[in-house]
């Protein structure tokens, strides 16, 4: 299958494909390090047009029916779902990531959140409230200009993520994707066109953090979503609050997950892999650090090595494919030093290690203790960290010493033990004999430093939109003087 990556050109502005006028970005294949194309940052200037253009298109935008809007939204995920293929082979050159990953992973969530938000934009609706002869009423208004800033993980499914329902109610949108995977963000902005969505609506800009700030700190933004690194995290929030902007901040994690005597083993075990090993573990919400009661730890470490043992690593292109590259040689060589520094400070080394090149096996470390960088730092790679416990207040009590609060995940056939301890948990996502499943249905995010606000789900709407109250008044007015 032949597919040229090299998009018409860099940026997308007021409907139309623009080339940029900043340096050069090549855009490279990391299973082979391969220019597959070579885009242009925006400017200063750019970055300012792609904004005055939102905020140009969105009055009229958010003067239609909301089922109007919904109906574009909805167009859009049914054109992604007719180019699955090409576009998920686009994502795989673009990240690195398997085909058979990016085919179900990628484009397919991001269809589901524009068909999500086009089904919920009609239903979005205020409140009235008697007050006697007077009353009240609420109306939920868009913000305007959105920003949206994208990591390079999963760079479609977060532009769909922030564009859907941004759009739903309203808004137009300046999206910046990563530097590192800027292609499925223009193919997004050019179905949304094909759509039927009106131009200036979905505008992309391309280019590193200086790109970012210019964003961020633009007058005409009101509401920057970011989704990345907590020190990232905390340039962007604080440049959002000089101009009193809306934020939505989706960061990063070192999330629990913590396995009970009585779980079941093999469940336990496979949700310990899509936790730590799916994408390569470049994933935000990765339990990466599970915690084994002790009456489980050996067998589940044993169970672990055994299946990964079978993982098959390679060529992203290969439909057999499981397990990918890491997106570049400086990422490659951060988690290699993490993997270094956990051996050096005396864990077990179960399975895995450093690899070579593009490629860390996924790397599996036991008898760690909760001081050790391995068990305290994001890695963002193949990287697990294994802890053992004695009861249900350890646990709960280890799990929470952390300044992250991303997800947390609790394995245990006890009912009531498995409520009783993600409602201790400080996290904002929780699974229950499961991991790592993002349904659109379901408000994702977390708390403490991994952020605020929600993304997907009914309660991503407040976090795109603003109430506006009105009262009415029935009869005369009384004044005092």
């Amino acid at each position: 299958m032949t597919h040229s990556a090299q998009p018409v050109a860099s940026l997308f502005i007021d409907g139309a494909p623009v080339e940029g006028e900043g340096p050069a970005l090549p855009v490279l294949y990391p299973y082979t390090g391969r220019q597959i194309a070579l885009l242009h940052e925006a400017s200063a200037n750019q970055v300012a047009l792609a904004c005055e253009a939102a905020a140009r298109a969105q009055p009229a935008w958010a003067a239609m029916a909301p089922a109007d809007r919904g109906r574009v939204l909805s167009r859009a995920a049914a054109i992604i779902r007719d180019r699955n293929e090409e576009l998920s082979h686009l994502e795989t050159l673009d990240t690195g990531k398997p085909i058979q990953e990016t085919r179900v992973a990628d484009w397919a969530s991001g269809a589901a959140a524009l068909e999500y938000f086009g089904g919920l934009a009609a239903t979005v609706t205020g409140q009235m409230i008697p007050l006697g002869r007077d009353w009240a009423y609420t109306r939920r208004e868009a913000l305007g200009v959105c920003a949206g800033i994208g990591a390079w993980n999963y760079p479609s499914q977060i532009a769909c993520w922030k564009a859907a329902p941004a759009l739903a109610m309203g808004n137009a949108m300046v999206f910046k994707p990563s530097e590192e995977t800027p292609l499925g963000a223009l193919k997004l902005a050019e179905i949304l066109i094909e759509a039927g969505a009106p131009p200036g609506i979905f505008n992309v800009v391309q280019g590193g953090g200086q790109v970012g700030a210019a964003l961020v700190t633009d007058p005409k933004v009101a509401k920057v979503s970011l989704t990345g690194s907590v020190p990232t995290g905390r340039r962007v929030y604080a440049a959002a609050a000089d101009g009193m902007r809306h934020v939505t901040m989706e960061l990063g994690g070192k999330s629990p997950l913590i396995v009970f005597d009585d779980a079941s083993l093999d469940d336990a075990v496979g949700a310990a892999i899509l936790a730590n090993f799916y994408s390569s573990g470049q994933i935000c919400s990765n339990g990466t650090r599970v915690f084994l009661q002790r009456g489980i730890a050996e067998r589940f470490l044993a169970r672990l090595a055994q299946r990964l043992a079978t993982i098959r690593i390679g060529d992203p292109l290969d439909p057999d494919t499981q397990f990918g590259p890491i997106i570049n040689p400086t990422q490659a060589a951060r988690i290699r030093a993490a993997i270094a520094a956990g051996q050096d400070a005396g864990a077990r080394l179960v399975c895995g290690g450093g690899g070579e090149g593009a490629f860390i096996p996924p790397t599996v470390f036991a008898d760690a203790t909760d001081d050790m960088a391995i068990a305290r730092d994001e890695i963002f790679g193949p990287v697990m960290t294994t802890l053992t416990f004695a009861d249900e207040t350890e646990a709960v009590a280890r799990a929470n010493a952390t300044g992250f609060g991303l997800a947390a995940g609790v394995f245990t056939q006890d009912l009531t033990r498995a409520h009783r301890v993600v409602a201790a948990l400080e996290a904002g996502t929780c699974w229950i004999n499961a991991y790592n499943l993002t349904p659109v249905e379901m408000p994702f995010g977390g708390v403490k430093m991994s952020g605020l606000g929600r993304e997907n789900s009914a309660a991503a709407i407040e976090h795109y939109s603003q109430l506006k109250t009105v009262y009415v008044g029935m009869g005369a007015v009384e004044a005092p003087y």
